[in-house]
């Protein structure tokens, strides 16, 4: 039994049983891939995947049994690298960190440009997308932590940490009638208006969703996106009012704007930190955590990890 071997299964399972992806993935050849797996369920004595003739189909009963343990042996092959080079190679390395566009651009620029102060010899890779596709960076391994509001908390083979909480603010062009009110706006205020916000899964949109199905109300959702500066940019051609998070809202870069706080409408949200339950974590990634939420100093981070539950 080796690491090629238990490679060659797990990259299997994660790429739709294709051969020919996994010989990418793992820079050899599909014959190579092919005998790897068959080796290892020689020495088994077990059939680790259904077959179609020559073609993996899925896995077999055993298979379903064996593939977390081979999950497992090689996130704890990773972890004794990492836990050597902590003390070999203490301030150098290579650390990815998956976020989503709000968080990337709003939440983490600070922290990133302290991080390289202090860690001017760390390559850091900051990787964006879906919290879902946050959440499977960390099972994949390609990511060492995440930073998302939404989705990664559903993921048990994750631990959620809670990081800041934060609302959302309505975004109009200058003299729009919502800037004349005197009372707090409604959401039946919002709703007599074309809306902008942010695609489903991102950015606490299921919370502005939420609160208007409370209220039994309909709004016209006319333009999604990810990112709050391509909301923003709709606002100001006055094709509707926005509603972003407030911490994307900065009153000297968007002068073409004004913003009205919405924080009694919706639920407030909270950003988690996420890593993968059982993973050795770099010294540099731990402060690179502290630095985002005072708070989870690697003292408690660590503790969290070993308890194994999630806050």
């Amino acid at each position: 039994m080796n690491f090629q071997q238990l490679r060659s299964i797990r990259e299997a399972a994660r790429n739709n049983y294709n051969l020919t992806e996994v010989a990418s993935v793992l820079f050899t050849s599909q014959p190579a891939i092919s005998r790897q797996i068959r080796e290892l369920e020689e020495e088994l004595g077990v059939e680790i995947f259904t077959r179609a003739g020559k073609r993996l189909t899925g896995l077999t009963p055993p298979g379903k049994t064996l593939l977390p343990i081979i999950d497992r042996l090689l996130l704890e092959a990773g972890n004794l690298k990492n836990a050597g080079k902590d003390f070999k190679e203490k301030d150098t390395g290579v650390f990815f960190v998956a976020a989503t566009h709000s968080q990337a651009r709003y939440a983490l620029p600070a922290v990133v440009r302290d991080f390289r102060k202090i860690y001017p010899g760390v390559t850091l890779h900051l990787r964006q997308g879906s919290p879902q596709q946050i959440a499977e960076m960390l099972l994949a391994g390609e990511a060492d932590i995440g930073v998302a509001t939404e989705a990664l908390a559903n993921y048990q083979q994750l631990l959620t940490l809670p990081g800041y909480r934060w609302s959302h603010s309505v975004i109009v062009p200058p003299g729009h009638p919502l800037l004349l009110q005197t009372t707090p706006i409604s959401l039946e205020d919002l709703a007599s208006y074309p809306i902008i916000t942010y695609e489903h899964g991102f950015t606490g949109r299921a919370h502005i969703d939420e609160a208007f199905a409370r209220e039994g109300l309909a709004p016209e959702i006319v333009l999604t996106a990810m990112d709050a500066d391509v909301i923003k940019t709709y606002v100001e051609l006055d094709m509707g009012i926005g509603i972003v998070a407030s911490i994307a809202f900065d009153a000297e870069r968007d002068r073409l704007l004004r913003a009205i706080d919405a924080r009694h409408l919706f639920e407030i949200n909270l950003t988690r930190i996420a890593v993968r339950r059982g993973i050795w974590l770099r010294d540099y990634a731990y402060h690179f955590i502290e630095s985002f939420v005072p708070t989870l100093t690697p003292e408690v981070v660590r503790q969290k990890l070993s308890e194994g539950h999630e806050d």
